[in-house]
């Protein structure tokens, strides 16, 4: 509801008049407002509305952990993964990377907001003063002799300086509700930079354990290219002594370069992982340099509670139980349109013609007054409005819906993976040992003549491929990990959102220091723009 402001100032009295006192007349203002504000907001107050949820992940039944970690790391998830690289590097994503400070500033915008919101409960005061000099004409034949003589008879001038103030008292809840729809989206949009943290860390942990895959391939090509070049030295021997054909050589050889090329092409894959994982920490691609490393991250025990608790956990569902919120107050907004508009307004201060003895009780004017509009017709406009809202109101719900059913969904995706990853981990494993050994029985075969080098042949690409796949299963089964870590939220909880007082979280946020702002991992982060000394300049 928009409420019309209007102050005015009355013609200097003829004669003094006995006024009361400006306090006396804002107190008795300010205790008519008070009045005024014991009516109720209209609109509908907020309820979250109720989503059925299952009583146990149908996944967890089949899936058990070897260790449930129930000391573990909670909200430093990445620790889990006992890499020194994502210790050494996630921290960093919530101070330097750039979508995550894009969403801090528009938390810092949306709590601004908030504190504009609330402004129109207070009265807005103010100071006007005018002065002026002015000549009028007679309009009579000695006007020409009054200019000729110069007596300046017709100017004159006047001045006034006059203290107002006016205030919309809250009647019908107008301006609560539209703090609460402020409130509430300043909230979402915390939970939305708890969701963009814990997006952009879940993207580094995804690199680093794609560029450690990497790393194991390009040492498993090495060790194949040394294996490989060892055989053609002796497909080589064994043709300058002329007990196998020169096509053997051959073979062996397009096999070793064909090895070596596969080798080189797993530069191009490590190029792009380490330049990607430098931008997710703020930084230029060739600023950073990771050292190779054959060590892979573990495979983390993720403790998994009921999944109701995924309503507290998930910074999505929050984001969206939020703008949830937010919309059912802005039902409220648009129904106290059909109420009318009342200001009070007073002013006082002193007005003179002319300006000598300004300030004298003579010279004293006041006013106090209240004014009320309101909208007889305006063809079917705000009922329009409100069912534009509670339809916005509907959206919102089916969207919360929606973000929980997809959450149990994600997780209950993550926990096959992960059951049936490890099972074929497990078979995969008994299949390396058998090529393994498949491929040195057929080399030591071919050496003592029994069977042709195209058995051996089969049997090293057999071996290296199924080394390969074995390797792919255990980087499917770490990035099923950070996938459930994900979609159970991380370390973050919606306790952390500011529940009252969303504007005095803005004070902190000022110096730096947010007391509101909850990373994933449970950790306060420090304020983007108080930290760009730890961002490379760019």
């Amino acid at each position: 509801m928009t409420l019309l402001i209007k102050t005015f100032r009355t013609s200097p009295p003829r004669a003094p008049l006995r006024a009361p006192s400006p306090m006396t007349k804002l107190t008795l203002a300010c205790a008519v407002s008070l009045a005024l504000l014991g009516g109720c907001a209209v609109g509908p107050d907020y309820q979250r509305p109720a989503v059925d949820m299952p009583t146990h992940f149908t996944e967890l039944d089949g899936w058990t952990q070897a260790r449930p970690d129930a000391e573990g790391p909670k909200g430093e998830w990445w620790k889990a993964f006992h890499d020194p690289l994502l210790d050494e590097l996630e921290p960093q994503v919530q101070v330097s990377n750039q979508t995550v400070r894009q969403n801090y500033a528009n938390y810092q915008q949306a709590l601004a907001e908030v504190r504009q919101a609330r402004a129109g409960l207070f009265p807005t005061l103010g100071v006007d003063g005018s002065a002026s000099r002015s000549r009028a004409g007679s309009g009579g034949a000695n006007s020409a002799a009054a200019f000729t003589a110069g007596n300046g008879a017709n100017v004159g001038s006047s001045a006034s300086v006059e203290g107002t103030a006016s205030w919309a008292p809250d009647i019908w809840g107008q301006v609560r509700r539209s703090i609460e729809q402020s409130s509430d989206t300043a909230q979402a949009s915390q939970a939305t930079l708890a969701n963009a943290t814990l997006s952009e860390q879940i993207a580094l942990a995804n690199a680093v354990i794609d560029l450690r895959i990497t790393d194991a391939n390009i040492d498993l090509l090495t060790q194949t290219v040394n294996a490989y070049t060892e055989y053609l030295r002796v497909v080589g021997d064994q043709d300058r002594a002329g007990t196998v054909p020169p096509s053997d050589v051959i073979t062996a050889r397009t096999q070793l370069e064909n090895a070596r090329a596969s080798l080189i092409a797993l530069g191009v894959s490590r190029a792009q992982y380490a330049h990607a994982i430098a931008v997710l920490v703020g930084r230029n691609p060739e600023s950073l340099t990771i050292a190779h490393s054959a060590a892979l991250p573990a495979l983390p025990d993720v403790p998994i509670g009921l999944p109701s608790t995924l309503l507290q956990r998930r910074p999505d569902i929050a984001v969206a139980e939020r703008q949830m919120a937010a919309q059912n107050a802005a039902i409220g907004v648009a129904v106290a349109a059909y109420y009318p508009n009342i200001t009070l307004s007073l002013s006082d201060g002193f007005s003179a013609a002319p300006v000598a003895g300004l300030f004298k009780i003579a010279n004293y004017v006041w006013s106090l007054g209240a004014s009320a509009t309101e909208t007889i017709f305006d063809g079917g406009a705000r009922s329009a409005k409100v069912d534009a809202a509670r339809a916005a109101y509907d959206a919102a719900v089916a969207n919360y819906r929606g973000t929980v059913l997809t959450a149990l969904q994600g997780v209950e995706n993550d926990l096959a993976s992960l059951r049936i990853l490890e099972q074929q981990a497990q078979t995969l494993e008994a299949a390396v040992r058998d090529s393994t050994d498949g491929a040195r029985i057929a080399m030591n075969e071919y050496q003592a003549g029994t069977v042709d080098y195209t058995t051996v042949v089969t049997a090293q690409t057999t071996q290296l491929s199924t080394q390969q796949n074995a390797l792919n299963v255990q980087e499917s089964r770490l990035l099923a990990a950070t996938s459930l870590i994900s979609d159970l939220g991380g370390g973050w909880s919606d306790v952390t959102l500011s529940e009252n007082d969303s504007v005095g979280s803005a004070t902190s946020a000022a110096s730096g220091k947010t007391a509101t702002d909850s990373a994933p991992g449970g950790t306060t982060p420090a304020s983007p723009a108080a930290t760009t000394s730890q961002s490379p300049a760019m």
